[in-house]
């Protein structure tokens, strides 16, 4: 039987946008999480001489891993082998290579509720169970230690994610030490997709390998290196994974892309270029929770990193994937449905992403407010 997986609303919601920008209409892309700005000038600049002087080929960058071993140290104070990196084509291949490496199909693995959509629908294409956990505003839309401890029986696997997409919600140092612990004592494999570290809009993420040195963790250099597009990533897997993970990453993937992997090893140099688009994603994240209250939107996920903001928009809908529409309909602004992240009460939530540039958050809000307004007196009559 062929597994049955869900679409992803987004890319629709997408697609019809750039139908219209086709038009002539004026869009603003909210709906991915992608930066609006490209690799670094730096890295640009090493990939084009790569291109003129290297014939390239199926190739696994030694100084890459090196670099990123080092990055590890430097952010996290951990001492990690660069043979348990393995480079990937981004991060989605290195869920995949996480997942195939560690469970066999039909194995049970949580992950919260709202969360990533591609989590449960790559669990269900690879024949695996997802469990979602429903996580709300008391747990700040985060999976706890005593969550794991409820479920009966144990799970085989755990999806973890700090920041989160779609809400941003990054979960404590002293909750990741629980959730390890409770892992260890119930025999629940660790998955920590990082991919929005670096992205934090007060105290830095933490990593998972700092509590549970057995977890995999699974990076990318599209959201903080802005390399969306390069199709460039990694995961650190434990020592007894390594051989497997290498197994599947060279019949499956082969190599990354040789030209994202030079240009990524400069992208770790180019600090202070990364840090401004931080300090953007930081603005834009403030001029979205003033305009709020203009917006109606009273209920949100607290926005603690990545470029998302997770609104409940219940009092306006109870179709979230037809709001969306609707309004790119009306404003031009494209967002993402909340159906996408959470198939259960994500009917009442919308995603901003707010990862564009400034002037084009101050012309959104400026598009959504009178619609925004207009969706409450009609609802109101």
């Amino acid at each position: 039987m062929i597994a049955s997986i869900d679409p992803f609303h987004a890319i629709a919601i997408s697609r019809e946008a750039h139908r219209l920008e086709a038009e002539g209409r004026s869009i603003l892309h909210m709906e991915f999480g992608q930066p609006s700005t490209g690799a670094p000038a730096a890295s640009i600049a090493v990939a084009h001489h790569v291109l003129d002087t290297d014939p390239m080929g199926y190739w696994e960058s030694q100084p890459l891993k090196g670099r990123i071993a080092r990055h590890y140290r430097d952010a996290y104070g951990l001492t990690i082998d660069p043979e348990r990196i393995l480079l990937t084509c981004g991060a989605s291949p290195g869920l995949v290579l996480a997942l195939t490496s560690l469970f066999a199909p039909g194995a049970r693995v949580a992950t919260a509720r709202p969360g990533y959509v591609a989590y449960r629908n790559t669990l269900k294409a690879l024949y695996l169970e997802p469990l979602e956990i429903a996580c709300g505003p008391a747990e700040r839309y985060q999976i706890s230690a005593d969550a794991l401890s409820a479920l009966d029986p144990a799970p085989d696997g755990l999806i973890l994610a700090s920041p989160a997409n779609p809400t941003g919600t990054i979960i404590p140092a002293q909750e990741l030490a629980r959730i390890a612990a409770t892992c260890a004592a119930r025999g629940i494999a660790i998955i920590s997709d990082e991919i929005y570290h670096g992205l934090s809009f007060g105290d830095p993420a933490r990593s998972m390998l700092e509590f549970a040195p057995d977890a995999i963790i699974v990076n990318s250099f599209s959201k903080y290196f802005s390399m969306a597009g390069w199709r460039l990533g990694w995961i650190v897997v434990p020592p007894s994974l390594i051989d497997a993970a290498r197994a599947r990453m060279g019949n499956l993937f082969l190599t990354p892309p040789v030209l994202a992997q030079q240009a990524g090893l400069q992208a770790f140099e180019e600090t202070t270029e990364l840090d401004g688009h931080v300090a953007t994603y930081r603005r834009n994240r403030q001029l979205l929770l003033d305009a709020l209250p203009a917006l109606g939107l009273a209920s949100i996920a607290p926005p603690d990193g990545a470029f998302y903001l997770y609104a409940d928009i219940s009092h306006l809908t109870d179709d979230s994937l037809a709001f969306c529409h609707r309004l790119l309909q009306d404003t031009g602004v494209a967002t993402a449905p909340g159906i996408d992240f959470d198939p259960v009460e994500g009917h009442h939530f919308i995603r901003f992403s707010f990862a564009v540039s400034t002037d084009r958050v101050q012309d959104a809000i400026t598009r959504m407010v009178p619609w925004f307004q207009a969706q409450h007196s009609h609802k109101a009559l």
